[in-house]
């Protein structure tokens, strides 16, 4: 049975020992995303929280509801995302079910087709709109400041309803929003989003004023498919619908014709001014780990907020991983895994590491056929949506589990000859991506690690002594050193020209498959914090060495002067003060 709305979820959660409840007083600017963190990084207390008492705020606030894979399936009603990738393959083959008898059989599989497309509540009060606040004031809704650099509050879950002038059609989209005032605040939709595709027709059209409804709270399968890839112009509440296994309940806002969902916790009506001139917004401490930089957005007028009579405020907090959007791109990965296939048939499995952020990379495991087929499936891959910003791509042919690092690591190293199976492409990046030379586009590459003809693994004997100075982590396979990862301080492009130079001269260290360079702000002692450093800081044209079949890769945080001028954001570190505040406030009791 469908969870009506997000406290119906919330109850089950509780009913599950998925949820906490926090009852002293704390701080939206910055306290709630320390405690937030510190449960979202710990293990066995990772669960979902409830603030009741947020200071200068009328609200409850929720946070960590996605966070782990129990509470994910929980949320989709499934006990395995794996579930509803099988049950998306089933509607694609449906066009097998020919005579009488196998139609018969696939009625069951219409029925949720049929139960795909949400309906409109046209009849008596709807719980979104129990309460209509007489005066907007955002300051009494508790919107988190989240990391110290911010440039303010942010919504930070908010599901962005827009309406297409043209076809009337609706789009959803979780695009943050930086308070300003009590009455405005920035909307964030990126250059290749479909909020900002639809700000554009309104803006050629003459139409003065942009109509949005934003939503904070729903059902999670409606908040879910907020942040989902969907095709261009596809009506999130559809998929929504679909996992709800039940139409989707909508009503139409009170200030305009946008429908948003009736069992909404609140409702901040108002306009986008095509007219008005953009407004700086950021930095935010983003997904990446990072800081994205301020930038210029349209800005966003509120001009009603409508709510339940008991309303709790729905957010989230981003930064290194993992964190609770982990969780959402896991959902995502298991969900669109059947519509890459339909058309990439060779892809029979797909994983996205949390240390790379959604868009930074992606492993495949595919079926090939010829020499070089690898490079047609991540070439196609880079044409698939919102593939095209996977900046790292590794295809695979063995039936290896791709979530076991290790074994991931050992083909990687065993089947990739670098010196002929790395394709390097310009293309469309996340906005996001801070490393490449160019905003909005750069260096992409994929590598061929499909089994060869021979193994093409070769390292360092492990007995030998490796000669450097620099600090140090080895990856050994069959008694070789095979890949290391090398820690300098770099403050200038010489610096890196100079490791860059010793490595390839050196007898021992050129003998190592594979070396990446990394710096001071890097744990050299922690493989996954040196993945997510790779995974985000490289741009392949820039940072790509490869010394005969040695790969070298650079990376290190660079400077204006390597990047393009593009200025490198800083790493999202909390506040001393703050950890100090919440290690004493909180360190006799049972939270973290």
């Amino acid at each position: 049975m469908a969870y009506k709305d997000l406290q119906h979820f919330l109850k089950k959660l509780e009913a599950e020992d998925e949820l906490i409840y926090i009852d002293e007083l704390v701080s939206r600017d910055l306290e709630i995303t320390e405690i937030s963190d510190r449960v979202m990084k710990a293990r066995e207390k990772n669960k979902a929280i409830i603030f009741r008492n947020v200071e200068e705020c009328d609200y409850p606030l929720c946070i960590n509801i996605f966070g782990s894979d129990k509470r994910m399936c929980m949320a989709l009603e499934v006990d395995s995302l794996n579930d509803i990738g099988d049950g998306i393959r089933d509607f694609m083959e449906l066009q097998n079910y020919k005579g009488i008898f196998n139609q018969v059989m696939a009625l069951p599989k219409l029925a949720r087709l049929y139960f795909s497309f949400p309906s409109k509540l046209s009849v008596g009060t709807p719980p979104c709109q129990q309460v209509i606040d007489e005066e907007v004031d955002l300051d009494r809704i508790p919107i988190l400041k989240c990391w110290p650099q911010d440039g303010g509050r942010f919504f930070t879950m908010p599901l962005v309803f827009t309406k297409d002038p043209e076809t009337g059609t609706q789009n959803v989209g979780m695009y943050r929003m930086q308070v300003f005032d009590k009455k405005t605040t920035g909307m964030h939709w990126h250059l290749h989003k479909d909020g900002k595709e639809i700000y554009e027709k309104y803006r050629k059209l003459g139409i003065k004023k942009m109509p949005v409804s934003v939503v904070v709270g729903s059902d999670p399968a409606t908040i879910y498919s907020a942040t989902a890839p969907l095709p261009k112009m596809i009506d999130e509440t559809m998929l929504s619908s679909y996992l709800r296994k039940r139409p989707l309940q909508l009503v139409k806002s009170v200030t305009n014709d946008i429908y948003i969902p009736a069992n909404s916790e609140f409702v901040f009506e108002g306009y986008v001014d095509i007219d008005e001139d953009y407004r700086l917004e950021g930095p935010f401490g983003d997904h990446t780990g990072y800081y994205s930089l301020a930038d210029m957005y349209p800005v966003f007028h509120v001009e009603k907020i409508t709510h339940k009579k008991n309303p709790i405020f729905d957010a989230t907090i981003v930064g290194m991983p993992p964190m609770e959007d982990c969780y959402l791109s896991l959902a995502t990965e298991r969900i669109f895994l059947p519509l890459l296939s339909l058309t990439i048939p060779e892809i029979k499995e797909m994983h996205l590491p949390f240390e790379a952020v959604f868009h930074n990379g992606a492993l495949l495991r595919a079926e090939t056929a010829y020499p070089k087929h690898a490079s047609k499936i991540v070439n196609a891959m880079w044409g698939m949506g919102q593939m095209m910003y996977q900046k790292l791509m590794v295809v695979y042919d063995q039936k290896i589990d791709l979530r076991d690092y290790k074994l991931a690591f050992e083909t990687f190293i065993r089947n990739t000859d670098f010196s002929e199976d790395i394709m390097i492409t310009e293309g469309p990046l996340d906005a996001l991506d801070h490393s490449s030379i160019n905003k909005y586009h750069g260096a992409r590459v994929g590598f061929d690690s499909t089994l060869k003809s021979e193994d093409k693994l070769f390292g360092l004997d492990s007995s030998e002594t490796i000669d450097i100075a620099n600090k140090f982590k080895t990856i050994e396979i069959d008694n070789k050193v095979c890949a290391i990862a090398i820690q300098i301080e770099k403050h200038t492009p010489e610096e890196i020209k100079v490791i860059r130079e010793t490595i390839i001269a050196d007898s021992k260290l050129s003998q190592i498959k594979l070396v990446v360079v990394v710096d001071q702000y890097t744990d050299v002692d922690s493989y996954g914090y040196i993945a997510w450093r790779l995974f985000n800081n490289i741009d392949a044209n820039r940072d790509f060495t490869v010394n005969g079949k040695q790969l070298i890769i650079d990376a290190t945080r660079k400077l204006p002067i390597e990047n393009g001028g593009r200025e490198w954001p800083d790493d999202i570190i909390m506040d001393e003060e703050i950890v100090k505040m919440v290690t004493e406030k909180f360190g006799d009791k049972d939270v973290f």
